[in-house]
């Protein structure tokens, strides 16, 4: 089994739709997974059927016991995060505000304050309308931890891949170098960089892929949109020849990526005479690359 991931040092590149494009052009020799879970959008394409729904619980939360508060005040003294509310004389907890750090629980002289596992979002396994198997995750409003969250579905997808004996584990990262990126990366086999040709998609492709080195994860690049400025694209390539990065492929500016999202479609089907042979070509050179130990023949 080989994990691919797919990241891009900021959002915009196309890198979900050429995810999805791989994961059609693969079909159901893949486990799908999408690991952006603080903005998952991998399923508009895929259109998964949420078979398992799981919960995830990650850090802890205060809850205030009114029962047993004798309203003392001291736990809104020493909450440096205003979590602490009172009404009507009634103390209770903003969850949205609360750290998590459990300083209020400690000083509370009636023990009223307890801290709770927080449920911070969900994971699914599903299948897809292609017939593939995708392991996806929602992190929930203002939650933390989604390097955990991520790590908790590339275990899922590894697995499934094992019991269904298949041979790649694609990974949607997400943008970015933040830890969720960290998580993607963690394990992984191969890594696809998606880029575009602006100032912004130069400089973050050189740090995501000063990450990457860390790792000693092999790499390729896909610069998308390469005719929108051809100065920053020819930069880009000298700077992959410079780091050693394999050049997949260039892809010319085509708004057919936004109406096949439109349509809930992955690129190569709604435009199958642009799309088909370039992805195809750069899908079958990464599969025969990560064949070989991620070495250039």
């Amino acid at each position: 089994m080989t994990e691919i991931v797919l990241i891009s040092g900021k959002g915009g590149t196309g890198k979900t739709s050429i995810a999805a494009a791989f994961s059609y052009l693969a079909g159901q020799d893949i486990v799908l997974a999408d690991c952006d879970v603080d903005a998952a959008d991998l399923h508009l394409l895929m259109q998964p059927d949420f078979n398992i729904a799981q919960n995830f619980y990650s850090g802890h939360i205060a809850e205030v016991n009114a029962d047993i508060c004798n309203q003392c005040g001291r736990c809104v003294e020493v909450c440096r995060f205003g979590a602490i509310t009172v009404m009507n004389g009634q103390y209770g907890v903003e969850h949205l505000n609360c750290e998590g750090c459990g300083y209020c629980s400690r000083i509370c002289p009636t023990n009223a304050i307890m801290m709770k596992n927080q449920n911070v979002g969900k994971w699914f396994i599903s299948n897809t309308r292609l017939g593939s198997s995708m392991v996806h995750a929602c992190l929930g409003i203002g939650a933390e931890n989604s390097g955990k969250l991520v790590a908790q579905v590339k275990k899922e997808a590894k697995r499934i891949a094992g019991e269904l004996h298949r041979d790649f584990v694609l990974v949607d990262g997400s943008p970015g170098i933040g830890c969720p990126v960290i998580s993607s990366l963690s394990g992984s086999d191969f890594v696809v960089l998606i880029t575009e040709p602006t100032v912004s998609g130069l400089h973050d492709l050189k740090r995501v892929f000063e990450m990457v080195k860390k790792f000693h994860i092999r790499a390729a690049c896909i610069i998308n949109k390469f005719d929108l400025n051809l100065k920053i694209t020819s930069e880009i390539e000298d700077f992959l020849k410079q780091e050693n990065i394999i050049h997949l492929v260039n892809i010319a500016f085509d708004d057919s990526f936004t109406k096949a999202m439109i349509k809930g479609q992955t690129v190569v089907e709604f435009s199958q005479r642009n799309f088909q042979q370039i992805l195809t070509e750069s899908w079958e050179k990464i599969k025969k690359i990560t064949k070989t130990g991620g070495k250039k023949e």
